[in-house]
């Protein structure tokens, strides 16, 4: 026999009153993970800032700024789930915000020489193809689609190469230390990068094949 609350409202016999979803109130704003989405997002222009002074202090400075933020990649994601705090602002905000770190670091660091051209290219050319094609999806009217892990763990690997490459150009004794790191951090970045641009092929697909489905008259 089916349970149902009283008249009252009241909840059935046995179930917690303050039992949550596992993911809460999806329509929530002002949550705690999407403040820290927003203040890593706001941090952009002091980073830009730091590196546009052009001297040990200022690239020193802006590779830890931007190390930090690349560090607490997934700490708003990773509050979101442990807070019951998931929302569908903080699932746009956050990829948002690495993309905007990703490329503005990259763009910055091409601009000061600290890192190879090609390795920003890479790195700015699949950001940009990714989200060409987020944005064709749904304009096309396709859902959103959740992000791998597979690319949160290549953007990880990119965020703390191109601070280390930042830090190894400043004209510092043991600047080669930081540069060998970056290395050691951009190979397996721009690989698992790629990867998830791939794989984010077919989940393209079949977004927009559920689009069709629900379009489809009924027979």
């Amino acid at each position: 026999m089916a349970v149902r609350a009283g008249a009252t409202g009241t909840p059935p016999e046995g179930v917690d009153p303050g039992a949550r979803a596992p993911e809460g109130d999806l329509t929530r704003i002002v949550t705690l993970p999407n403040v820290i989405t927003v203040v890593r997002i706001a941090c952009v222009p002091l980073f830009v800032a730091l590196i546009a002074l052009e001297n040990r202090r200022g690239w020193l400075a802006a590779a830890l700024l931007l190390g930090g933020l690349g560090a607490t990649d997934g700490v708003d994601g990773f509050l979101a789930r442990r807070l019951h705090q998931v929302s569908t602002v903080g699932k746009v905000l956050d990829p948002v915000a690495d993309r905007l770190l990703l490329v503005v670091a990259g763009v910055s660091a091409i601009a000061v020489g600290a890192v190879p051209t090609w390795v920003a290219v890479a790195a700015l050319a699949r950001e940009v193809l990714v989200a060409v094609g987020t944005l064709l999806v749904f304009a096309a009217g396709g859902r959103r689609i959740d992000v791998r892990l597979v690319g949160k763990a290549g953007t990880l690997f990119l965020m703390f190469a191109l601070p280390l490459f930042i830090a190894g150009h400043a004209p510092l004794g043991w600047h080669r230390i930081p540069e060998i790191l970056g290395w050691v951090a951009v190979i397996p970045g721009l690989a698992l990068a790629w990867a998830a641009a791939v794989a984010y092929v077919p989940d393209a697909r079949r977004a927009l094949a559920e689009r069709r489905g629900r379009e489809a008259p009924a027979t």
